[in-house]
């Protein structure tokens, strides 16, 4: 299973499926994973400083889309929390990995003011000079915010990438507001799709060094002084094109096919949301 990064270096779409920077050793209590050995910290700095790709951006009205599912989720649960009206007052959200900053441009139109962390330069430099966005080029653990000066943090297909995600979520803690939310999407590796498929589960890859179920988000959760709120599935929307195209990480002949099929069918492009049950959603407050 242990392989390297490829040609590209580390970027957030692949279909090199199974491949791990290290071999993957789980707990047998809550079923983790996690990379043996853990590739060095500055070596993945390093990597996700001069990751770039544009596949994301063709597919932007799907990004768009499940960033606003996250967002109306964020602000049901900061409502009822807070037993009033989302919007009463202006309300700040810190975006972390949020690469070119769809879900921050969302949020400003729903009325929140944002603050977004990428160490990628591209996509940083890229969410200011598209959508004017404030995106500070940075990692989490060099980002200079605020304390408490958020209402939500998102961390969306971010945790998974840390090699210490422990720390990183007292430093997420360090910048919320009492009562604050922190939002946390990512693959579930305890679920039935991804024990069924083993080493060829979609979401083994080389950007990947921790593999969390939902036992194991909640137990680190739970140890950094968050409370669970609201755990389900976390599905994303992309096109018809993009999903077939993925499955050349099996059969490239056979996702060449089916994407032409789509196409003369006139659905490739066609935005759709399949929840395969393997993508987990959590919003957890801060004690």
């Amino acid at each position: 299973m242990a392989g390297e990064a490829g040609p590209d270096g580390l970027i957030p779409t692949t279909d090199r499926y199974g491949t791990a920077l290290g071999d993957i050793v789980r707990c047998g209590y809550c079923g983790h994973g996690q990379l043996e050995p853990m590739p060095a910290t500055a070596v993945l700095e390093s990597a996700y400083a001069e990751a770039a790709s544009d596949d994301y951006l063709r597919e932007e009205a799907g990004q768009r889309a499940t960033a606003r599912t996250m967002l109306a989720r964020i602000e049901r649960k900061l409502a009822q929390e807070r037993g009033q009206a989302p919007f009463l007052q202006k309300l700040a959200l810190l975006d972390l990995g949020c690469w070119v900053g769809f879900l921050l441009a969302e949020a400003r139109q729903r009325g929140w003011t944002g603050v977004g962390v990428e160490p990628s330069a591209w996509a940083s430099a890229l969410a200011r000079e598209r959508f004017g966005l404030d995106v500070r080029t940075s990692g989490l653990f060099e980002a200079d915010l605020d304390p408490g000066g958020f209402d939500a943090v998102v961390m969306a297909d971010v945790i998974e990438h840390l090699p210490d995600p422990g720390a990183a979520l007292d430093r997420v803690a360090s910048w919320l507001v009492p009562g604050g939310v922190l939002a946390l999407a990512l693959p579930d590796a305890g679920s039935p799709i991804a024990r069924a498929l083993g080493e060829r589960w979609w979401s083994i890859l080389p950007t990947h060094v921790q593999y969390f179920t939902r036992g194991s988000l909640e137990i680190l959760l739970s140890r950094h002084a968050f409370r669970v709120l609201e755990a389900r599935t976390a599905p994303k929307a992309f096109t018809v094109r993009y999903y077939l195209e993925r499955l050349r990480g099996y059969s490239p002949p056979a996702a060449e096919r089916l994407v032409e099929t789509a196409e003369r069918a006139g659905i490739a492009d066609r935005l759709v949301t399949p929840d395969f049950g393997d993508r987990m959603w959590m919003l957890a407050r801060a004690r």
